[in-house]
Parts: C-alpha cells; sequence; structure tokens
C-alpha cells in the first residue's frame, strides 16, 4: 500500500493515547548575561526564551495527530502551572485530553537549558518529578475512564515511561484492562515490557534485553513473546533492523538511515505512533514499521520532540 493510501485510511481513526505524559520545556539562556548573583554569587542562568511542548505520552498523541488521527490522550497530572502549560501545548496540537488533577501529583516536566551561542542543550536539565508512586485513587480513576473510552478507539497507544521500580500511571490494573480491549494496542515500555500481557510491545534493543532478562534470565525475542503472549513484538535499534517477532515468523526492515540526525529525541515515540496507525489500517507488520521508519526520519532531522505532516511524508516518499 503506497504512503498516500495510508495516510488517507488514517485520516480519522480514532485513537487513546494513555499512560504518563510530560511538559518539555525547552529554555534558550544567553551566557552573555549570565551574571553572578547578589544573594549567593553563583552565576545565573539568563533563561531569555521559552517554548513548551508535550512529551512522553504527549509525543506519541502529537505525532498520532499530525498524522490525521483524532486523537484523546489519558493521563494525571498536578494542580499546578505545568498541568496548565501542558493542557494549552495539547489544546494547539488538536488533541483532546482526559486528564486527571491530582494536588498529590507534580506535572511530570523536563526543563532542558539550550545556549543560545552554541544551539546546544549543554546544563544539566532541571526535571519535576514525583519520587512516590501515583495514588491509588489516580490509578483507579485512569482505569475507570479507560473503560469510558477504549470502547470508541480503533487504535489504544500506551506510553509507560517511568523507570522507577514502583512504575507510572500504567499499574497492573491498567495493563488487566488493556489485554481484555478490543482494539488494537500498542504498548512502549520502558521498565515493564515483560509484564504486558496478550498486546502488541515494541521497545528498543536495550528495554527488550532488559525485559527477556527479568523475565526469562536471558535474551530470547520469541521466548519473551510467548511470555507475554504478544500477538506482535517488535525491536528497533537505530541505525539497525527492527526485528519484528509473531507466532509464526521474525522478520527484519531497515530503517532509513540519515546520515546527520538534528535531535533523534522523541523518535521512538515517532516511529510508534506511525507504526501503530499503519498497522490498523494494513494489517501488514512490515509495512507498519516502514511507514514507522519514515515518519521518525522526518523528526529526527527538526530540533526537540517534532512531527511528521501528511505533506512531509509524501515529499520524503516521492525522493525515493
Amino acid at each position: 500500500m503506497k504512503t498516500a493510501d495510508i495516510l488517507e485510511r488514517i485520516a480519522g481513526l480514532r485513537v487513546l493515547v494513555l499512560g504518563d505524559v510530560a511538559l518539555d520545556r525547552w529554555c534558550r539562556y544567553d551566557p552573555a548575561i549570565g551574571e553572578p548573583s547578589r544573594e549567593t554569587g553563583i552565576n545565573r542562568i539568563a533563561v531569555v526564551s521559552t517554548e513548551t511542548t508535550p512529551g512522553a505520552a504527549g509525543t506519541v498523541a502529537s505525532n498520532a495527530a499530525a498524522l490525521g488521527a483524532r486523537v484523546t490522550l489519558l493521563s494525571a497530572v498536578g494542580l499546578d502551572g505545568h498541568g496548565f502549560e501542558l493542557r494549552k501545548a495539547l489544546a494547539v496540537r488538536g488533541i483532546s485530553t482526559e486528564l486527571i488533577e491530582s494536588p498529590d501529583l507534580a506535572t511530570f516536566t523536563y526543563t532542558k537549558l539550550i545556549n543560545i551561542e552554541t544551539g546546544r542543550e549543554d546544563q544539566p536539565r532541571i526535571d519535576f518529578v514525583n519520587a512516590q508512586p501515583p495514588p491509588a485513587q489516580v490509578l483507579s480513576a485512569m482505569v475507570a475512564r479507560f473503560h469510558e473510552l477504549a470502547a470508541n478507539a480503533d487504535v489504544i497507544l500506551v506510553s509507560d515511561q517511568v523507570e522507577t521500580r514502583e512504575g507510572g500511571l500504567v499499574g497492573a490494573d491498567l495493563r488487566e484492562a488493556l489485554r481484555q480491549a478490543h482494539s488494537l494496542v500498542w504498548v512502549d515500555s520502558r521498565a515493564r515490557a515483560e509484564q504486558f500481557r496478550g498486546v502488541i510491545i515494541k521497545g528498543n534493543r536495550d528495554e527488550m534485553e532488559a525485559a527477556s532478562v527479568r523475565a526469562l534470565g536471558h535474551f530470547n525475542l520469541q521466548a519473551l513473546r510467548e511470555h507475554t503472549s504478544a500477538p506482535l513484538l517488535i525491536m528497533t535499534a537505530g541505525d539497525a533492523d527492527t526485528v519484528l517477532v509473531t507466532s509464526a515468523e521474525s522478520a527484519r526492515v531497515a530503517p532509513r538511515r540519515i546520515a546527520n540526525p538534528v535531535d533523534i529525541c522523541g523518535a521512538g515515540d515517532s516511529f510508534s505512533a506511525g507504526a501503530a496507525l499503519a498497522l490498523r489500517v494494513t494489517g501488514d507488520p512490515i509495512a507498519a514499521a516502514q511507514f514507522g521508519h519514515l515518519v521518525a526520519s522526518i523528526t529526527v532531522m527538526k530540533q526537540g520532540t517534532g512531527t511528521a505532516s501528511r505533506a512531509e511524508l509524501l515529499a520524503a516518499r516521492m525522493l525515493d
């Protein structure tokens, strides 16, 4: 199926994105005016401009929306200014939100400091994180809202980003609800892939190897697929081939190699959004992976967690 045909069929798909959402704050600072603080004597970092974009599950949602899908994001945020900024950033991208608010949460926020003289991120990132697991009432609300929303979704994209042992918003009850869902369910989990059952699982090589070792004591993709009862397991590996594993066979799909990417941040999320939606409309894992790589090849040429527009995808395919 041609790229234009895939895009036409993706348009209007109902997509539910759920999991850990973040606010990305891209702060550009001017070292020339980083004068010492009068109170401490420590040089200040003088931020002169700030751009905010949705991160984590928000990056997945942004990419799906850019492809023409009708996207709803289910997550949880704090009662704070970062939550307000995140809502604005999602609304600008045409993403509907089901954000559970809790005074016991901080809105997960990455603050990245970029030197305006060099264009590089050269200072430690400042992250606003939750050191404790999410409150039980938030996890219960996530499951309840999922049951209300899942029935109308053509595709469910899960972003399980938090790497702490306690985990984030995708807890055991939500994993069980995902197993029972009738839609195409695509899970990208950084630290708990082996705990999901009966869903499509995608991860990079490090994540898949770690999940396999945790579950089985050794690295074996087919055995991990069997352990999770996944209808399809996908392992990306940067410039190396993506591996697709089903019950019948395994296949390899070469990525679109980019000589000098601008920023690989969010490449995995853009691949997931593109590949999951393409899989829903084609039913072909190889075609889906190829389309996911096409999306990612465009986003890595943009600063930050960019998206690929339909026009950009059609233009990129015409150059092949």
